[in-house]
């Protein structure tokens, strides 16, 4: 039985008792240590990500990247959330919202000019965070799949602002603190902010 208690950062999704104890290693004891089983776990996720060839906005690889991400760290890994959070869509609409997200971006991505690619991907990146598909890691899952779409349309993958800061996203400092700002200005419409963040 784990004795890790998590510390969360501004903006992350808090666990419930049941999703914490979803927990695969039982050594973790602090979030430093939590932070690089994940790290670790993502990266291999991210090398078997750019092998895949089919196609990135299909329902099922959306889900089995989040599984490869953290499948070494979490049980529920690459499954949907079951429970509401304070952020997201209620968990039953989840699947409806993301078939027609993904839908929506296949669609413009087709049809749409090739200097638009930046702007349909950071909304993508902005919907799919605010769907919040799973327990943890919605934020990171995010930036990832929005990467590896900017890269298969002949783009570069977004800095997420680490040409500004030396700082990680996903911990507590200043540059999330400008993430989740742009994102909240994302919620109003305005996508100049995160777009201009995630180019940084």
């Amino acid at each position: 039985m784990t004795h890790f208690k998590p510390e969360y950062p501004k903006g992350a999704t808090p666990l419930d008792p049941d999703e914490l104890a979803g927990l695969i290693p039982d050594y973790i004891t602090t979030h430093g240590e939590l932070n690089g089983l994940e790290q670790k776990n993502i990266l291999e996720g991210l090398s078997w990500a750019k092998k895949q060839k089919g196609n990135l906005l299909d329902p099922s690889f959306v889900f089995e990247l989040h599984k490869r991400m953290f499948k070494d760290v979490w049980r529920w890994a690459g499954k949907q959330r079951t429970s509401d959070k304070s952020i997201g869509v209620h968990w039953a609409e989840i699947l409806n919202k993301l078939g027609n997200l993904l839908a929506n971006i296949d669609y413009r991505l087709s049809n749409e000019p090739s200097d638009h690619v930046d702007q349909i991907a950071i909304e993508f990146h902005h919907k799919l965070v605010e769907i919040h598909l799973f327990s943890n890691g919605n934020g990171r899952h995010a930036r990832l799949i929005t990467d590896l779409l900017l890269v298969r349309h002949g783009k570069e993958p977004f800095s997420w602002g680490a040409h500004t800061s030396k700082e990680e996203l996903h911990v507590e400092g200043y540059l999330r603190d400008q993430y989740i700002s742009a994102l909240k200005e994302a919620d109003r419409k305005n996508y100049g902010p995160l777009l201009k963040f995630a180019r940084s």
